[in-house]
């Protein structure tokens, strides 16, 4: 009885502590039907959906820009944290902080469209400077678009562009810094050939040092296999063929240069190899009385294996009656196989009569394209008059771009272009010559300020030193008040926009001079005001690659340069912007 007392105290006690705890949540929250809760919560969901795509519509693309400053604000702490990781879905080279770009930059775009984009820029020969914002704006460590392309495509569009620059220097760098990256042999085959095919195995190698390259790829595996046993890393080198030899992996090439040069068995050097660029060098390098004769057909990375190596037959002991063999010459000397010096030198050794030297302009004509090619270049060093001799050199330079080899004429061309007196160069020939004649560097001259004219004035040290002048509003109204007083100054479209650059920045202009100037529309294309409204800061960039093309910053117009940093500077990307404007505004003597 005493135990069943206490019990239902107990029970009752526990009845008091539950009721005061119901009545407790009663009094400080409404009623609610458990039963509708997830209703609730999925009509709130889909509300604020709603409510955040008619906002996006609403906001203007100022207010959309300050929410992204916000945003990257949040990444500061966290995106180290982030870019270290091998886990996450960024591949890239450069902190998107270098640039003021977001880490989302791709995150909201149309894959479709980034792909339609990017095609158009394959076809395009881009100059250094749209390279420079396509760098930037591909290899930047960014989130994939989630749109309309995959992972795997993306990462394509980043590798293809690596390959089509050449630059050994950021492959390098890519793959150390995407160590996951499932695409990594292709980069990795690429660098292992490109130094391979000039004769330097030892950099070729290093590449295993500094990077994990995965065992799925049987070239990239052979070669390091090569390489071990080149360190003389004996033990390591057997380990590696036998864990291939266990994935059933058979090349009896490869196996049997292996046991060569591992001193299992005997060489046999009769059988040389073009498959690959590593069988051709294993082909060379087993073989000391080793000889080749390459055909215009064989693939650049040998012909300029064999060059680097001193492989080429000498242009001396060309025979001038085998044409192909001429020709293959000629296409090397394209490819920088062969020097430009010894395709004319082969030239010169052609014999030809008094007639055709004296008819040089008619009897070229009757010539095969190697011969006709060899009578003009005699032609142009026997004639001494100005208006013939540029006629041959153009002649001549048609022909090499008739053939697809205009590379072989590129620094004869100069330099027989600087001999001549310009004076004497017929106005029909003067775009030729001044087109093809590069007499100056602008990079190398130097920088003069004129503060009587706002965009070579002082002001632009500003850009230079990465927006970091403390005096910029002081100067600015001295300049503006310089200015104000000359009655007959005009605003430039570079004044104007050097001065809405200080003003992105957040420099205010004094309210006596902010109605001095008329502000210019940039007449920004609609689809990339889109996407600057939107914040796709990667896709934005692309469509600035796509205008700028072909064409140096240097040499675009003023309202070109105008929609260009009006672009950029709604986008808020200062550092590009300055790079940018220090090339193209100050005065250079």
């Amino acid at each position: 009885m005493k135990n069943l007392k206490l019990l239902n105290n107990k029970n009752f006690s526990i009845l008091i502590i539950f009721f005061s705890i119901f009545t407790k949540q009663a009094i400080s929250t409404e009623p609610v039907d458990i039963w509708n809760i997830e209703k609730t919560d999925n009509q709130k969901i889909e509300n604020n959906e709603n409510s955040q795509i008619d906002m996006s519509e609403e906001l203007s693309s100022n207010s959309i820009l300050k929410i992204q400053k916000n945003k990257r604000k949040e990444f500061e702490i966290s995106e180290e944290l982030n870019l270290s990781s091998k886990n996450l879905d960024i591949v890239g080279i450069y902190d998107p902080s270098d640039n003021n770009l977001s880490i989302d930059m791709w995150i909201n775009s149309n894959g479709l469209k980034i792909l339609e984009i990017m095609n158009k820029i394959q076809g395009l020969d881009l100059s250094e400077d749209s390279s420079d914002i396509l760098n930037i704006a591909l290899l930047t460590n960014s989130y994939f678009p989630k749109r309309d392309i995959t992972k795997e495509q993306f990462i394509k569009i980043k590798t293809d562009w690596l390959l089509k620059q050449e630059n050994l220097n950021l492959i390098e760098i890519f793959l150390q810094k995407n160590e996951n990256l499932t695409t990594e042999s292709k980069l990795i085959k690429y660098y292992l050939n490109y130094y391979l095919s000039r004769s330097n195995l030892s950099k070729a190698c290093e590449i295993f040092d500094k990077v994990n390259a995965s065992d799925n790829d049987e070239y990239v595996t052979k070669f390091k296999i090569y390489c071990l046993v080149n360190l003389n890393k004996i033990e390591e080198a057997q380990l590696q063929f036998d864990l291939l030899k266990e994935t059933n992996f058979k090349d009896d090439f490869f196996e049997k240069k292996f046991a060569y040069l591992m001193n299992y068995a005997e060489n046999d050097s009769s059988n040389i190899s073009e498959k690959t660029l590593l069988n051709f060098h294993l082909s060379h390098r087993t073989n000391s009385n080793f000889t080749y004769e390459p055909k215009s057909n064989t693939s650049k990375l040998i012909w300029k294996y064999l060059s680097s190596s001193n492989l080429l037959e000498s242009v001396d002991l060309i025979d001038l009656e085998d044409k192909d063999k001429i020709f293959s010459v000629e296409k090397a000397t394209h490819e920088k196989n062969y020097k430009e010096e010894e395709l004319f030198t082969l030239y010169e050794r052609f014999m030809f009569n008094i007639n055709q030297l004296l008819t040089v302009d008619e009897s070229y004509k009757l010539l095969q394209k190697s011969e006709s090619r060899a009578l003009l270049y005699q032609g142009i060093l026997l004639n001494n008059e100005t208006s013939k001799k540029i006629k041959l050199i153009k002649t001549l330079k048609n022909s090499f771009e008739e053939d697809n080899i205009s590379n072989a004429f590129e620094f004869k061309l100069i330099e027989f272009l600087e001999e001549l007196n310009e004076e004497e160069i017929p106005s029909n020939y003067t775009n030729f010559y001044t087109s093809n004649l590069i007499k100056d560097n602008k990079n190398n001259k130097k920088i003069k300020i004129n503060n009587k004219i706002i965009h070579q004035s002082k002001l632009i040290n500003y850009f230079k030193n990465g927006s970091k002048n403390k005096n910029i509003e002081k100067d600015l109204e001295n300049i503006l008040k310089k200015v104000k007083k000359d009655k007959k100054y005009i605003f430039s479209t570079k004044d104007i926009m050097l001065l809405e650059s200080l003003k992105s920045d957040g420099i205010q202009i004094p309210k006596k001079y902010q109605d001095i100037y008329e502000v210019i529309d940039p007449n920004i294309p609609y689809d990339i005001q889109i996407l600057i409204n939107k914040g796709e800061e990667g896709l934005a960039l692309l469509r600035l690659v796509e205008v700028i093309g072909e064409d140096n910053i240097s040499d675009l117009g003023p309202e070109t340069l105008y929609f260009i940093v009006s672009i950029l500077n709604q986008l808020d990307i200062d550092k590009l912007r300055n790079q940018i404007l220090f090339k193209v505004l100050p005065l250079k003597v």
